[in-house]
């Protein structure tokens, strides 16, 4: 008797109920296009029932758009247009037609020359900088982020880092120039004139000091985030294996920090080479670098006997720091694998 009683939930209603569930667990969905079929429509062949795009998103996506409205403008104005307009210019004759007479420019020897003093002024204030910059960043690794001295030392650096132009030829005028206060005092009590063989502060060399001003602390910047990569817990597994702290920087830290470094060399070396508010302030007599040398060129009628050489030393200029720019994104790809 027993085996014919139909226990609860097993009989018609109860099958009835558990098809219920079957069907709903095997409801079709298609989430591509955000359309949920539901088990009436599928049977009686009438529309699926359509989920439409939320309005905040839309919003959100439009007030996206706007906020960077202002920005492209700027990098419209001020960077693309320019940039179209000297690479042209290059290119054109007085009277607007296209020429490729004025590439000759760059065979000149003037040019070439100041070409040349250009990338010897930025490789050496780049390589200085990355040095003395890399070794400020070495002190400051022991601090804590949060300290007082490590915010401190990260604030003047990145005023430091745009401190230029004229401000700054008048701050070395004023202290190393031919009356400066330094130079007075080095002269009436030590006895050491740093101008015996001539002023060189208002010549190639005098460039350096000033470049190095801002390079340094540019690379304090953009070095000191890589060297807080480097973890205490591989300076411990070095020691247990048997390493020395030499072992550790030839073997672990120089070879992780390499790759930043050289982005970080980079970076400078466009810096420097494309600078000119400061140079422009300090020499006014001769055009030793291209920046002067395009200054030159746009204030005179012609230079060498062609015109439009301004855009030509300003492509040569582009090419350049694109070259540079390309190999630091190469370099920081590289360096990225162990930023964390």
């Amino acid at each position: 008797m027993t085996s014919f009683i139909t226990p609860p939930g097993t009989g018609s209603s109860g099958t009835r109920r558990s098809g219920s569930r079957e069907a709903a667990r095997t409801e079709p969905r298609d989430t591509s296009s955000g359309v949920v079929a539901s088990p009436t429509s599928s049977r009686s062949g009438s529309a699926p029932v359509r989920r439409g795009r939320p309005r905040g998103r839309i919003a959100l996506a439009a007030g996206r758009g706007v906020g960077l409205l202002p920005f492209t403008v700027y990098v419209l104005l001020f960077l693309a247009i320019p940039t179209i307009i000297a690479l042209v210019s290059g290119f054109q004759d007085g009277d607007g037609n296209l020429t490729l007479d004025n590439l000759s420019a760059l065979t000149d020897p003037t040019i070439l020359r100041t070409i040349g003093s250009s990338l010897w002024l930025a490789a050496l204030t780049s390589l200085l900088g990355a040095i003395i910059g890399a070794l400020v960043c070495f002190a400051m690794m022991g601090l804590d982020e949060n300290r007082l001295l490590s915010r401190i030392v990260t604030s003047i650096s990145s005023v430091l880092a745009q401190f230029g132009g004229v401000m700054l030829a008048f701050a070395f005028i004023a202290t190393i120039g031919i009356q400066g206060a330094i130079t007075v005092f080095l002269r009436g009590e030590l006895g050491i004139d740093i101008y015996k063989n001539g002023v060189w502060l208002y010549e190639l060399p005098g460039l350096i000091l000033p470049y190095l001003y801002f390079q340094v602390p540019l690379m304090v910047i953009v070095f000191l985030p890589a060297m807080k990569t480097l973890r205490v817990q591989w300076a411990e597994a070095n020691l247990t294996l048997g390493g020395t702290r030499l072992t550790f920087w030839t073997r672990i830290g120089f070879p992780l920090l390499l790759p930043s470094f050289v982005g970080s060399f980079l970076l400078l070396f466009t810096n420097g080479f494309s600078a000119y508010s400061t140079a422009a302030a300090l020499i006014n007599q001769a055009s030793p670098i291209v920046p002067l040398q395009i200054r030159l060129a746009l204030s005179s009628e012609t230079v060498l006997g062609r015109e439009n050489v301004a855009g030509v030393l300003a492509l040569a200029m582009m090419v350049i720091m694109s070259v540079a720019m390309a190999l630091y994104a190469l370099v920081q790809k590289r360096a990225a694998r162990w930023r964390v």
